[in-house]
């Protein structure tokens, strides 16, 4: 079946002069002009043909500021073509809005234009007929369909980007209230995103437009602020720059010196974060140094410390170690002749293409001198790598807070053991490492060892660290690790491997629980019938038998009456009391649904008893705890437990000692229990008066033979008068 098209067909020669839209065909041949210049004449008419696609498209729509609809897609293109992106790139600007706001469909842009450019396209189109519970869930589903059309083709996001670039240089024709909400998302997602593909110039512009509308005051005072200095340091700037040059040419360097400004986002953020004010910020001018090659780089570096005395932890080595986007250069400070800092970048002709454009550089320039495509290898890795970690996420809060994280990374680079270079964000811990290294690593790491040295997990790492990570079968991740990481891949990698085994913990508990009880009605598990169990699943509104375990083993249904509804009514048997059932044994390894409560910490060798609790499954409490009267009106909650033979893992216990107040007391008391291979956790001491002191610390052990051995050594200590283990 052939597919409609909509659109008027006019004669090419006179299709401009019949249309109702005086005009438009000074923008579009300005946009063929330009796109001439670097594509041949049949790619410039196949973007003229898709101009007159999208103007009939679009024709009667108007925008906000009451110009025809056409003229904002052949902006976005004009954005695009600046960039000296291929023709379907621009085709696709053109027509990026046609699916959304026409009654046209991407089956007739591929039938007239090609699968290629209707994939753009569709990738581009917002998602606008979907229904979302919420704002924040919208949000999010919109940034996962742009990142996974991203993944498939690079030029979905430029087009993007170039969408949101005119938007914001538009913006004034909206409301006040959606200005401020556009910029925000703007400046949030949208900017931060074009700095992270490297496209820099697209990035302080999107920053600088959303800052204005933001903070308008702010704004307007630091553009002021700008302006008075120009005036001040212009002939200042030109000596600078005149004594760079002829160093420069007296090394016999050629290279081409220009000033650079630091855009009035970036200055009000460096105010805000260092709390500095404006005229304390020296960097707002800078010079960029553009040479021929690596090697010139290094060597005009050396010439300009040799002209001015360089700022000692003011350089920066990006041409050995690549920024994340690929972006190279060195960045030096030096002290300049009058007085001021003054801050230099040094890159060749080929990076400073790439520090330009970004992933768009494979388009803008054919280099010879450069893996040009560099950068966007490492984008689509950065991508694949953000939609894994989207996959793993809970909800669509999560996956806004993973990429919010990714975003805004200041990087930190350490080194493995065989000498890679791992990029991670500031605040990076060992156990970032460790999931960046790979994600077995990650799950079954047990410690690390940073230049050499053993350290805890929850190690902050520096720049230049040397780590190696220690791993263990028997590891597994554990809630607390949430606290000790910042990367979104091991966040996500972390939340998700606790989710599923939560769920396998709660379905073995559920089980082992399930079939006690029903032995407790002299009706073994076996004997259950399929049918019994389908028509239980049925009554209670449930899809899967595990579903009904893992409530179970959760502490949400409990397995006394769950038995009793999948036991026949005619099989009368008289319930076996609970103080004759069979004991649960205790083993230390049950998972996360089995609970050992603080306000008591049992440890093995301790009488003990359990108490179901929804969402945490059996909280086990020593017998002789004084929380748990409360709990004895509820006996059907109870469960009759015992420690098993052989019990693993190491548990807390709390002391309470009364010493006196004399030098050491509390490093003598810590090598006592280190030299019982014991840990303390927690330490908490109160001073009563000028001689004595109470101490109350929580220590690890590995039952109450462990613990009584504790306990005697350091009843031996002199100063300790009075101890004893604390419950309640």
């Amino acid at each position: 079946m052939q597919i409609p098209v909509l659109r008027r067909n006019w004669p090419a020669s006179t299709w401009y002069k019949s249309h109702s839209i005086p005009g438009d065909d000074v923008p579009v041949e300005d946009l063929c002009q330009l796109v001439g210049e670097y594509l041949d004449r049949s790619a410039v008419d196949d973007i003229r043909r898709a101009y007159r696609f999208g103007a009939d498209a679009h024709y009667g729509q108007y925008r906000r500021s009451g110009e025809p609809y056409i003229h904002h897609p052949l902006a976005v293109a004009r954005i695009v073509a600046e960039m000296r992106m291929d023709s379907r790139s621009i085709m696709a600007a053109i027509l990026h809005d046609v699916i959304e706001d026409t009654p046209t469909v991407k089956n007739q842009l591929a039938s007239e234009f090609g699968d290629d450019v209707a994939e753009l396209v569709d990738g581009v189109s917002k998602i606008s007929q979907i229904e979302f519970d919420s704002k924040e869930e919208a949000e999010a589903e919109n940034f996962r369909k742009m990142l996974l059309a991203m993944s498939q083709d690079i030029r979905v996001i430029l087009i993007k980007l170039a969408d949101r670039l005119h938007n914001m240089r538009t913006l004034e024709a909206l409301r006040p209230d959606k200005r401020l909400l556009i910029a925000r998302q703007t400046l949030d997602i949208y900017a931060a995103i074009a700095n992270r593909l490297g496209l820099y110039g697209w990035s302080r512009e999107l920053e600088d437009i959303s800052f204005m509308y933001l903070y308008p005051k702010r704004y307007k005072a630091i553009t002021k602020a700008i302006k008075r200095r120009q005036g001040n340091r212009k002939s200042v700037m030109k000596k600078l720059h005149t004594a760079i040059d002829s160093r420069l040419k007296q090394s016999g360097l050629q290279a081409t010196v220009s000033g650079r400004e630091k855009n009035v986002y970036s200055i009000y953020k460096k105010m805000q974060r260092k709390r500095l004010g404006f005229s304390d910020i020296q960097d707002i001018y800078a010079f960029r140094v553009i040479v021929d090659t690596a090697d010139d780089c290094y060597r005009t570096l050396g010439s300009i410390h040799n002209l001015y005395k360089p700022i000692p932890g003011r350089f920066k080595d990006y041409i050995a170690i690549p920024k994340a986007n690929g972006y190279q250069s060195l960045h030096t400070t030096v002290f300049g002749a009058f007085g001021e800092s003054l801050e230099l970048q040094i890159r060749t002709r080929a990076m400073h293409r790439i520090a330009e454009a970004g992933v768009a550089s494979h388009w803008l320039y054919k280099s010879d001198d450069v893996k040009t495509n560099k950068p966007q290898e490492l984008a689509r890795t950065w991508l694949l790598e953000l939609l894994d970690t989207q996959q793993q996420a809970g909800n669509p809060g999560e996956f806004l807070e993973h990429l919010k994280i990714d975003l805004f990374p200041d990087e930190v680079y350490v080194f493995t053991p065989k000498g890679d270079i791992k990029k991670l964000p500031l605040g990076a811990t060992t156990l970032d490492f460790a999931f960046a290294v790979h994600t077995d690593v990650g799950t079954r790491c047990v410690g690390a060892r940073v230049n050499h040295q053993p350290v805890p997990l929850h190690t902050v790492l520096n720049n230049g660290d040397h780590v190696e990570v220690m791993t263990s079968r028997s590891s597994r991740p554990t809630p607390s690790w949430l606290s000790y990481v910042v990367t979104s891949k091991a966040r996500a990698t972390i939340r998700s491997f606790l989710k599923n085994q939560r769920r396998k913990d709660s379905v073995r508990l559920g089980k082992k629980l399930l079939d006690r009880a029903l032995k407790s009605l002299s009706y073994g598990p076996r004997r259950v019938k399929s049918e019994a169990k389908v028509a239980l699943l049925e009554s209670l509104n449930m899809n899967a038998w595990e579903d009904l375990l893992a409530d179970i083993g959760s502490g949400k249904r409990l397995p006394k009456i769950v038995a009793r509804q999948l036991v026949p009514a005619e099989h009368s048997v008289e319930e076996i009391r609970e103080d004759q059932q069979q004991p649960l044994a205790i083993h230390g390894a049950e998972g996360m649904f089995i609970t050992y409560a603080k306000c008591c910490r049992p440890i093995p060798g301790d009488a003990i008893i359990g108490f179901f609790t929804a969402g945490r499954g059996i909280v086990v409490h020593t017998a002789d705890c004084p929380n748990i009267g409360e709990y004895r009106k509820h006996p059907e909650k109870w469960i009759h437990i015992h420690w098993a033979e052989r019990v693993k893992g190491q548990f807390s216990v709390n002391l309470k000692m009364d010493t006196q107040n004399k030098r050491g007391v509390l490093a003598r008391v810590a090598t006592v229990i280190a030299e019982q291979e014991s840990n303390i956790n927690n330490v908490h001491v109160v001073e009563r008066d000028g001689r004595y002191s109470t101490i109350q610390f929580i220590v690890e052990v590995d039952d109450r033979q462990h613990l009584a051995n504790i306990m005697r050594n350091l009843r031996q200590e002199k100063s300790i008068f009075r101890l004893a283990r604390v419950k309640g």
